[in-house]
């Protein structure tokens, strides 16, 4: 297999993608990634996303065009393939003719890329290997994220560095941006010196003024080192799920001692396995809610990647995005 020569224009090409002056995406984060931080970041030349996660279809149309309202300036939407609504969630996002989507949370059906595709919506879809990159750019693609173990939320068990080792030097069909671990700016040139269009960030943009978050959420975030970010443990093959890093803390233990109810009651039949995932997913996005949005740090979700132990105050998202891309300069 033949390498590609690393292209100092790459960077250019994540920015035309996406139609910015940086080519940073701001993470879709559930609670946080609303109209405020969307509108922020991308009024700070970055690419702002929508987190549609634990939102009914109407409220999502609501902040899009809340978002529309406070910039003119391009941002995008992040779907959940996972969700039964997908359909009409894809629906508003060609009625509400938003440019760009990032559909996230498993492997979407081609009909849906091609619907997105057909509207004029440029698709972008996380890769988590080499193999499923090209599968996804057979599927209709326009862009990639590859998102390393250090992130935040749902994450894959790759680093970041190995998936832009494995990825980056092979994709030259699309524009591939990078996440997991992004957290100030010599880490950025480096990614895009080694070819990514972009970078993707999520827990920097926690401790950005214009975001939500509760005052207890972003103090945990200011105090936490690397180390604090832990992800949780799989008990049983009968229940698969998917890790989530965060900050260790009470939540943690209410999440283990569910998953091992769940896994007791799918071993005895009385609950489906894809029932139980469901309950845990419910949990993860009640959990996030108790933390970020009503403050409770200790009993609630701290959702936070390895970077929080580089957020060390609370800024503009302009600030952060000048940060991101001091050396690109």
């Amino acid at each position: 297999m033949t390498m590609k020569t690393v292209s100092p224009d790459s960077w250019k090409r994540g920015m035309d993608f996406l139609g910015v002056r940086h080519a940073v995406m701001g993470g879709a984060m559930s609670w946080l990634s609303e109209r405020h931080l969307v509108a922020a970041i991308s009024r700070a030349g970055g690419f702002g996303v929508l987190a549609t996660g634990s939102m009914p279809v109407e409220m999502a149309r609501e902040e899009v065009r809340a978002v529309r309202a406070m910039t003119d300036h391009p941002f995008g939407i992040n779907l959940i393939v996972m969700n039964p609504a997908l359909p009409d969630f894809v629906a508003m996002v060609i009625e509400e003719k938003v440019t760009h989507c990032v559909l996230a949370g498993g492997l979407p059906a081609r009909e849906t890329v091609e619907t997105l595709r057909a509207a004029g919506v440029k698709v972008i879809l996380f890769a988590p290997s080499l193999a499923l990159a090209k599968r996804l750019i057979q599927r209709g693609a326009d862009a990639l994220i590859i998102e390393g173990h250090e992130a935040g939320g749902h994450v894959g068990p790759v680093s970041t560095m190995v998936l832009v080792q494995e990825i980056l030097p092979y994709i030259r069909d699309v524009p591939v941006f990078v996440a997991g671990g992004i957290a100030d700016g010599a880490v950025t040139a480096t990614m895009a010196a080694l070819g990514a269009a972009g970078v993707q960030v999520g827990t920097r943009f926690v401790c950005a003024q214009e975001c939500v978050a509760h005052a207890n959420f972003k103090q945990r975030f200011i105090q936490a080192q690397a180390r604090d970010a832990v992800v949780t443990v799989q008990f049983d093959a009968a229940l698969p799920v998917i890790p989530v890093r965060a900050l260790a803390n009470k939540g943690t233990e209410l999440f283990n001692r569910l998953q091992l109810d769940l896994v007791r009651q799918v071993r005895e039949g009385s609950k489906a396995r894809a029932d139980a995932q469901l309950e845990l997913e419910h949990f993860w996005a009640g959990a996030l809610r108790r933390a970020a949005i009503d403050g409770d740090v200790e009993h609630g979700s701290v959702m936070a990647g390895q970077s929080v132990g580089m957020v060390r105050s609370i800024q503009p998202a302009a600030s952060i995005i000048e940060e991101l891309v001091e050396r690109l300069a």
